[in-house]
């Protein structure tokens, strides 16, 4: 980025400072957007950015995050580290000011930082105020300075020391250990460390030859993140084992004190994947500067289009929806953090309508060119489009012609369908149970008043690459769109949804695991809100029944077996009879229900998306086209196979 800071320019007369903490400890969502286990990763987040704004102004080269046995979260980077002199005007150190007073810091003054993760320069200070102890450690001109807090409060001034209380491992820079506050985050002040990886390894695409150590002394684990190639290593990833249609196309562009970044690739599937970045956060509900990317590459496809077609490209001009099936793409803006503007603090949304303007004129003029340089390119995507808009409307008939029958709308539901009697949604649950066998005993077994059963015969079908027609015309599928009452397509409605535990029930051997996953594949392309909104679970059905004399043991997993069998052995010479279930139909009704379906007994397991882009890439390697990435899984964890023979 250009306009570089100075290692001089930052001192004392950096840091500006508004207001104190006092708000942040009664309003803690305000500023972090929860307590709950999301707030303490956003809490370690605003610390990571703080070191990551020093790898932007191109002073810091190594970022090192801890998770410690004790609980305290770690960061550590080889930057200027946080000026320690006092501030004139307040007769206090910067690091104090910067760590006890909300709103301070280098970001507010445009010549210590150009670019910057952080928004309002809220988070050192507000990590504190949330935690039940801080430890702020910086290295300056050759001295260790420290400061320790107390829910934000200071337990003495900044004073120079000679050794780290923190296994400082730089030579420079900040290191600052905390411990989230259990009065605050009550839910649980634990860390999502799958969560933490993902971030990380996605800020390492980003700032490139930023060399990222994450050590989890609780779990033993240690990673590391380098990459050089930037937004182009991180597009190839997202597409990782699918079949690509052409090589990235990488796009970037200075301004002014603006830089506009993006990568282009299109795949075979029928999803989108994109992801959109504004200085290294991740935009997740996008903003200005997506929107000019969706405008600019319609327009360029559409404009190519009539070059190519002599002004005749089928009946009516791409949408929004053509041109993104298969799409993957990342939009990445870098611009002074104090000209940013987001909607809330959890920087989520991009508000600045002028990188709209910009982003959208760069990607149009870029690929208007690229295009007309790069005809077999440009040919593969408009077909890749042309297929996508015939099923497009393909889907839209067969999606009007269901609706004139009356078919989504909840006008009749599938006759298979055991309705519950509850009308309430929240209190309702149906049970995807397969086949008609074990469909008869869950009708019998359950209780009628909160509980439905679906029933579903044979495999369904594979939807990874089916578009909206072939889903409807699969009876299966279509019954269960219509008993969950949500519609599908463009005219889902969340709100409608009519049960909100949807539980697939299915046997414990290969088909059953088959049905499942096929089951998660549909939900997850089609209706993906209904497992982000917490809505989807797997009933876990026990794996064995035991008896001895009269009383009946139920074991849910191999493990669970031996104890109980070794329990009885220890105390009774009784006759033992293990009998393996293979499928739900074994059981009967009362079985059923007191096994599986009986919410006081059951176990259910919620399915949840943590990590979106490896799920993204586990159903397409497994439901996709591609054979070998599937294969090479295959053979990889073949002795992981359950086999009943």
């Amino acid at each position: 980025m250009t306009g570089k800071s100075s290692e001089n320019s930052y001192g004392a007369e950096s840091i500006v400072v508004l207001e104190g903490l006092e708000p942040v400890r009664k309003r803690p969502a305000m500023y972090i957007g929860t307590t709950s286990q999301a707030g303490v990763n956003h809490c370690l987040n605003e610390i990571i950015d703080n070191a990551i704004d020093e790898a932007l102004a191109g002073f810091c080269q190594y970022i090192q995050i801890e998770i410690q046995s004790n609980g305290y979260l770690s960061v550590f980077d080889d930057g200027r580290g946080i000026p320690v002199d006092k501030i004139p005007k307040y007769n206090i150190s910067a690091l104090e000011i910067v760590m006890t007073k909300l709103h301070a810091g280098g970001k507010f003054n445009s010549g210590a930082y150009k670019v910057s993760g952080g928004l309002h320069g809220v988070g050192a200070s507000v990590v504190n105020a949330l935690s039940s102890h801080l430890i702020v450690e910086v290295r300056r001109d050759g001295k260790l300075f420290r400061q320790e807090y107390k829910k934000g409060i200071p337990l003495y001034p900044v004073k120079e020391v000679k050794e780290s209380l923190i296994n400082f491992p730089y030579s420079r820079g900040t290191g600052i250990s905390f411990l989230p506050d259990p009065e605050i985050f009550k839910e649980t002040t634990e860390l999502n460390f799958n969560l933490l990886k993902k971030q990380i390894k996605e800020r390492a695409y980003l700032i490139e030859n930023v060399y990222f150590k994450i050590f989890n002394h609780k779990t033993k684990e240690k990673l590391a993140y380098f990459f050089d190639g930037g937004i182009l290593s991180l597009i190839k990833d997202l597409n990782r084992g699918k079949k690509t249609l052409h090589q990235p196309i990488f796009i970037k562009k200075q301004t002014e004190d603006k830089e506009i970044q993006v990568a282009i690739q299109y795949n075979y599937s029928i999803n989108e994947n994109i992801h959109s970045f504004v200085n290294v956060i991740a935009t997740n509900e996008g903003g200005t500067h997506l929107t000019g990317f969706r405008t600019a590459l319609t327009k360029a496809i559409n404009n190519y289009a009539k070059k190519e077609m002599g002004g005749k490209n089928g009946e009516e001009a791409f949408t929004g929806e053509d041109v993104k099936e298969g799409l993957t793409a990342i939009v990445y803006v870098k611009m002074p953090s104090t000209n940013l503007q987001f909607e809330g603090q959890t920087k989520t949304k991009l508000g600045n309508s002028e990188v709209q303007t910009l982003v959208q004129q760069t990607v149009f003029d870029f690929l208007e060119t690229y295009f007309e340089e790069n005809p077999k390119t440009a040919k593969e995507i408009l077909a890749k489009i042309f297929l996508a808009q015939k099923a497009r409307l393909a889907a839209k008939a067969a999606k009007e012609a269901v609706l004139r029958k009356g078919a989504l709308e909840g006008i009749s539901l599938p006759g298979k369908l055991a309705d519950c009697q509850e009308k309430n949604p929240a209190l309702s649950e149906i049970f995807i149970v397969e086949g008609d066998s074990a469909g008869g005993s869950a009708k019998q077994g359950r209780d009628r008043k909160f509980q439905a059963i679906l029933p579903l015969r044979g495999k369904i079908l594979n939807t990874e690459r089916a578009y909206l027609d072939k889903v409807l015309s699969f009876k299966e599928l279509k019954d269960l769109v219509l008993a969950l009452g949500c519609g599908i397509g463009e005219s889902i409605d969340y709100g409608k949804l009519r049960y909100h535990k949807i539980i697939i029930m299915t046997d414990a051997d290969v088909d059953g695991e088959h049905i499942r996953t096929l089951l998660l594949t549909f939900f997850y392309r089609h209706l993906p809100e209904i497992v982000t909104r917490g809505h989807l679970y797997i009933a876990q059905p026990p794996l064995y029944k035991i008896q001895a004399g009269k009383t009946i043991h139920y074991a849910y997993s191999d493990e669970e077996k031996e104890k109980i069998v070794n329990s009885i052995k220890a105390n009774s010479s009784s006759f033992l009879n293990i009998q393996r279930y293979k499928g739900l139909g074994e059981m009967n009704p009362e079985q059923l229900w007191e096994t599986t379906m009986n919410p006081e007994n059951r176990i259910l397991k919620q399915v949840t998306i943590g990590d979106a882009q490896e799920a993204d890439y586990i159903f397409s390697m497994l439901m996709g086209e591609e054979v070998t990435p599937r294969k090479k899984f295959i053979i990889n964890h073949a002795k992981m196979a359950n086999l009943d023979i």
